[in-house]
């Protein structure tokens, strides 16, 4: 699958930053994943001693892990449809497959970019990045992003 920026740069113009959605996006899914392990320990560890608990805890094991397949596939195909990119002229952002959502916003078009980072986005480096446009425009925001200040800097920097 072609990266879209990809698709729509215009003659001449460069990609100066890329990013993505963060990882924590597969934060259920590991914690769902987490939950199926301690379920098969409890598993074993318990055989010889309560056989019903075996099977209670193997078919609890089973519908976890069920649901730990269906938030990784979600996580990762949001972050493969997720693209975030600073161009030498724009900021372009494309959310989506079939429904897909873009915003591009022109450089000299932009007033502020603001970032906006929970204690646990701070110490993980992730957050939600607004971009202000001058004029009537509202602003542009962008969630849950890997890097927003590095983000940040690869706009204003220019």
């Amino acid at each position: 699958m072609a990266r879209y920026i990809d698709e729509i740069l215009q003659p001449g113009e460069k990609v100066l930053y890329s990013t993505n959605a963060h990882w924590i996006f597969y934060l259920p899914a590991i914690v769902a994943w987490l939950v199926t392990l301690v379920l098969l320990i409890i598993s074993v560890t318990v055989a010889a001693t309560i056989p019903a608990a075996v099977l209670a805890s193997l078919a609890g094991a089973a519908v976890i892990a069920a649901v730990a397949v269906f938030y990784t596939v979600r996580g990762w195909f949001h972050r493969l449809t997720t693209e975030t990119d600073v161009t030498d002229r724009r900021v372009v952002h494309k959310t989506g497959f079939i429904n897909r959502h873009t915003f591009e916003i022109a450089l000299d078009k932009i007033a502020s970019v603001e970032v906006d980072q929970s204690i646990s986005g701070r110490l993980l480096n992730y957050g939600d990045v607004s971009i202000v446009g001058m004029g009537e425009v509202p602003p542009q925001v962008i969630k849950t992003i890997a890097s927003p200040l590095a983000f940040r800097s690869a706009i204003t920097a220019h």
